[in-house]
């Protein structure tokens, strides 16, 4: 208890240190970050702090600091938050360099800059464009922390990248210069110190943990199937929740344009007088209140960037005669009369606008660009529709604040994705990789020449002090008890062949009463399937019937491998199981894979055996093919008639009648009549007739093995044990 006590204690201090660890982090990206902004520098200085950790602990403090810098900084800014991804990757980066020795010299240190300015620039240059809807706006993005380029309006890609690129190469040499000196500050005992290692066991040295790595094994590692499952969840969470995102946004943007385009018309529609539409159109500028009426259409305009054309129109079978249509930079308005055809977008709406109805916004993307084109009827005094309002808003810019968003939230999740990736991979070396690694490698250094070595295999074992208090703890408790079973046993091992079959014979109905106990059935019924397959085999003999299959050996083969017939069930969960009651049509389909399971497991148990078993081939026969129907109805290969081997038809009935009249958590027992005709009822469809009849010539036999633990109540419907 003492030792525990103390191994978490000494774990919680060097946790706390690197957590302290992180906050001098921090502060440091934030302090040097608002000097190089006080002093007007051409440079951030946001990630000194994070280099210096990443290079003294290890990635996953740096990619935390990383992470946090640009997120406390969006404080002031919120477009340092979509940057964070940058500092994730310099922290990574920062890290790779430091296990090749990159910061043991400075000149090694300095040469480390240029890729770190690279990937930063670059990704900077890019996100910036995107943010900015494809180009600069008025300011360059404010990630860079300072004015000295701002009064510089850089209008391209290119010129966007070379000016990132020049100030990242700046900002990255002086800030791994610093971190250089920083780190001559740090003693060897704190570096050490603060080197993020979780061990969940024995702390390993680099040669054992290169060791550890180059195990054996089969297929792709564990490793990789750890980070493909976190990628593939990340990349799963993140399409939903960009995708949904991203289209919620679009519909918000579109309806706000819609909504600018209304309010606009509307406003129009009351501010032209609808009685005076026709002496507009008849004298333009001279009658009287048009260019008043004119001046407040342009004021409207102006309200906003997006509206691009306003104008009123007259609609007549013959065109719409233009009432007013303000002049643009780009596009000279109509005069007053001019006759203008109907653009193809409003043909569907043309016999509602003669009829001075409300129609919706028309989307168009022609001559004049994408537009939003909304109408608004003008009325005169008696409520009759005499033009329309019209306002044209600029689609364009949706695209680009699309991108813009788009953007933003790829961005935010690359870092998170990033900063998840790397403490996932990292904790699960810790966690899982390792602990497992360790235990094959030990495994497969396991010395059983002698008492000596074999004591020494398990005090190696035993040292390695697995703690991870999950199942691969469980495993390395288990693992451990069974080498010192091993070792405890394996003098027996040599002695004689009838004590080697004995004990080898027990092992297996152990193992079939773990497999049957998992679903909560009774040990007997290994036990009794074996019993109610001798009798039938022995009668089958009687009979004369499948002499040529029928030996001595293939009878004891069957008899002691029948308790593997159900081995599969070890890879079906417990809560199909033990489900109290009907299973539904997946929860059968799950449990059906247990033939093949076992079919499985006892070939690879034959591929360890150097000859030809008969035991082992009808156990995998039993195993894979006791499900399977004479008349070919069953599963897992439909066989039919004699398709199915010797031995899984006997089983099929023997594991049927058992199940019949054993009770199950979710029915009561048949009586030993029901289960005969039942038996008697499905020879020729589910039995192999001449087995069906082989076993009623013995069922008072059969009667002796079942009534040994029998209950007395009936059921209350015929219902076959899928489960058995």
């Amino acid at each position: 208890m003492k030792f525990f006590s103390g191994k978490i204690s000494k774990f919680s201090k060097k946790f706390r240190n690197i957590a302290f660890f992180i906050v001098i982090a921090l502060c440091i990206n934030l302090i040097c970050n608002r000097i190089a902004v006080f002093l007007n520098l051409p440079i951030y200085l946001d990630a000194v702090g994070t280099i210096l950790i990443s290079v003294v602990s290890g990635p996953v403090p740096g990619v935390i600091v990383g992470f946090l810098t640009n997120f406390i900084n969006a404080v002031n800014d919120i477009n340092n938050a979509y940057y964070g991804v940058i500092n994730v990757i310099i922290a990574i980066t920062a890290w790779y360099y430091s296990t090749i020795n990159c910061y043991r010299t400075l000149p090694k240190a300095i040469l480390t800059a240029l890729p770190m300015a690279l990937i930063a620039g670059t990704y900077s240059a890019f996100l910036t464009f995107c943010l900015n809807g494809f180009g600069y706006a008025d300011e360059i993005s404010t990630a860079a922390g300072t004015g000295f380029f701002a009064q510089n309006h850089l209008l391209d890609f290119s010129s966007s990248l070379f000016h990132e690129l020049t100030v990242d190469l700046g900002d990255k040499l002086i800030s791994v210069i610093l971190v250089f000196f920083l780190m001559k500050l740090i003693s060897a005992r704190w570096k050490e110190e603060l080197k993020f290692y979780d061990w969940k066991q024995k702390p390993l040295s680099e040669q054992e943990m290169k060791d550890a790595e180059q195990t054996i094994r089969a297929g792709s590692s564990l490793r990789s199937k750890v980070v493909h499952l976190i990628i593939i969840a990340m990349l799963f969470v993140a399409a939903i929740t960009i995708g949904i995102s991203y289209r919620l946004y679009e519909r918000a943007s579109y309806s706000e344009h819609i909504t600018l385009g209304k309010g606009a018309a509307t406003l129009i529609s009351t501010i032209v007088d609808g009685d005076r539409v026709d002496e507009f159109i008849q004298f333009g500028e001279y009658a009287p209140g048009y260019r008043y009426t004119k001046q407040q259409l342009e004021s409207i305009r102006t309200t906003n960037d997006n509206i691009l054309y306003v104008y009123v129109y007259k609609i007549d079978p013959d065109g719409c005669h233009v009432v007013f249509d303000l002049d643009t930079p780009d596009t000279p308005g109509g005069k007053p009369g001019d006759l203008v055809e109907f653009d193809e977008a409003f043909v569907p709406y043309l016999n509602d606008l003669f009829e001075g109805k409300e129609i919706d916004p028309i989307e168009s993307n022609e001559s004049f660009g994408w537009l939003l084109t909304v109408y608004k009827p003008i009325r005169n005094s008696q409520g009759k529709t005499t033009a329309y309002a019209c306002i044209d808003i600029s689609m364009d810019e949706v695209t680009a604040n699309e991108v813009s968003f788009f953007a933003k939230v790829l961005s935010l999740f690359l870092g998170f994705f990033i900063m998840i990736i790397t403490i996932g991979i990292t904790l699960s070396e810790f966690h899982l990789i390792l602990p497992l690694n360790t235990m094959a490698t030990s495994a497969h250094s396991f010395a059983y020449n002698n008492e000596e070595e074999r004591k020494k295999t398990v005090n190696n074992f035993r040292s390695l002090d697995i703690s991870t208090e999950d199942e691969i703890q469980n495993l390395y408790t288990a693992f451990s008890l069974t080498i010192e079973d091993t070792v405890r046993y394996i003098a027996n091992v040599e002695r004689t062949t009838s004590e080697l079959n004995r004990m080898q014979n027990g092992l297996i109905m152990v193992l079939a009463d773990m497999v049957e106990s998992r679903d909560e059935c009774t040990g007997d019924h290994v036990r009794k399937t074996a019993q109610y397959c001798r009798i039938i085999l022995d009668q089958l003999k009687k009979n004369g019937w499948y002499t040529d299959q029928l030996s001595d050996a293939f009878i004891e083969d069957v008899v002691n491998s029948a308790p593997l017939h159900d081995v599969g069930k070890i890879k079906v969960s417990d809560t199909i199981l033990n489900k109290p009651g009907k299973l539904t049509d997946e929860e059968f389909e799950i449990m059906k894979t247990h033939t093949t399971a076992g079919k499985e497991i006892i070939r690879q148990a034959m591929a360890m055996v150097s000859t030809d078993s008969g035991y082992l081939r009808e156990a995998m026969n039993l195993a894979a093919y006791h499900h399977e129907k004479w008349n070919g109805k069953g599963y897992p290969n439909g066989l039919s008639g004699e398709e199915i081997p010797l031995s899984a038809r006997v089983m099929a009935v023997a594991d049927v009648f058992d199940a019949l009249v054993s009770e199950r958590s979710y029915k009561k027992p048949f009586s030993f009549e029901q289960a005969c005709d039942i038996i008697k009822k499905d020879a020729g469809t589910h039995f192999d007739p001449k087995i069906a009849e082989a076993f009623l010539q013995v069922k008072d036999k059969a009667r002796r093995i079942a009534e040994a633990n029998l209950g007395t109540s009936l059921p209350s419907e015929y219902q076959i044990d899928e489960k058995a």
